[in-house]
């Protein structure tokens, strides 16, 4: 039996030229130009917009996959041939291999970790594959292997019981990196000041499975709202100071601004720190924001954060 797709860059069949990004189970909204190097995993089904449904086409029945094999030259004779395979009856065998390369976290042999790399092992850098950024990580601070939202994530190292549970555990810091969904919302500005309830909702309400942590929030005041570049991008950021029933509360932030990538789709990256003495400083978020990167930037080395301390 094949193994499923993994995600990755795939050639887009209703735009000649484009790559478009392959979340392991449908197609997302990501774009980019197509590169050349060939992929060691197979694609899904090829996207078109007439589909519909990209579940479907990356699941339906038959695949056909060619198979070239050519001879060496010697003493300057040449001996090529080519062999087309037939029909597979695996319906989670891909189709045709891809022209594109992608990144090493699609292939055959890697195991994709939350931040977008094959092994997640660089402990001064979070990545995320997906929106082409990176975002320098504290000193004291830690990229998860596994956390409960699939989504880049750093934060700090040692747990703590939550204030008003005690079967759930808090972080003094966390920030995610996330892409813009479920909204048609373009500007930065607005994105920014409509998420701003929802991370401080997941970091100080309830979390993600629905308990309430610190006791809720009981009120908060705006600190920030202004517009922040981002990576050589035009970004906006939003930013408060939540009070809670227990705990002493903490300070949240949305920072919204254009992928670098592809379709330039909007990112949201949110901070969470503790207010109190065991919180960072909250100097710290304009400091990770000034290291966010483009992958591959050489200026910076991609954003890697050794010298960053809380």
């Amino acid at each position: 039996m094949s193994n499923a797709t993994p995600p990755g860059w795939y050639p887009d069949a209703s735009a000649p030229g484009t790559d478009r990004w392959w979340d392991g189970t449908a197609w997302t909204a990501h774009t980019r130009p197509a590169a050349q190097a060939p992929q060691a995993f197979g694609p899904p089904e090829p996207f078109t917009a007439a589909s519909g449904d990209a579940t479907t086409a990356a699941r339906s029945g038959t695949r056909i996959a060619a198979l070239a094999v050519a001879g060496l030259m010697v003493v300057g004779a040449a001996v090529t041939g080519a062999v087309l395979l037939g029909r597979d009856d695996d319906p989670a065998r891909p189709e045709a291999g891809p022209s594109g390369s992608a990144p090493p976290s699609t292939t055959a042999t890697a195991t994709p970790s939350p931040d977008g790399s094959p092994a997640g092992n660089d402990p001064e850098v979070l990545v995320d594959q997906l929106n082409g950024i990176t975002l320098p990580i504290p000193d004291g601070w830690e990229k998860p292997d596994r956390t409960v939202e699939p989504v880049p994530t750093m934060r700090t190292v040692d747990p703590y019981e939550c204030p008003g549970s005690s079967s759930d555990f808090c972080y003094h810091a966390t920030v995610t990196s996330r892409t813009a969904s479920a909204t048609d919302i373009t500007s930065a500005e607005q994105l920014a000041r409509q998420d701003i309830t929802a991370a401080a909702d997941r970091a100080y309400e309830k979390n993600i499975v629905g308990n309430r942590i610190h006791g809720g929030i009981t009120s908060h005041d705006q600190l920030d709202s202004a517009p922040v570049s981002v990576a050589g991008r035009a970004g906006y950021q939003v930013r408060w100071r939540v009070n809670t029933a227990k705990g002493p509360g903490g300070y949240v932030q949305s920072l919204v601004f254009p992928s670098t990538v592809g379709s330039e789709s909007l990112i949201i990256v949110r901070y969470a720190f503790d207010a109190g003495p065991d919180g960072p400083p909250l100097s710290l978020m304009d400091t990770l924001t000034k290291g966010i990167r483009p992958i591959g930037d050489s200026a910076t080395s991609g954003g890697v954060g050794s010298s960053i301390a809380p």
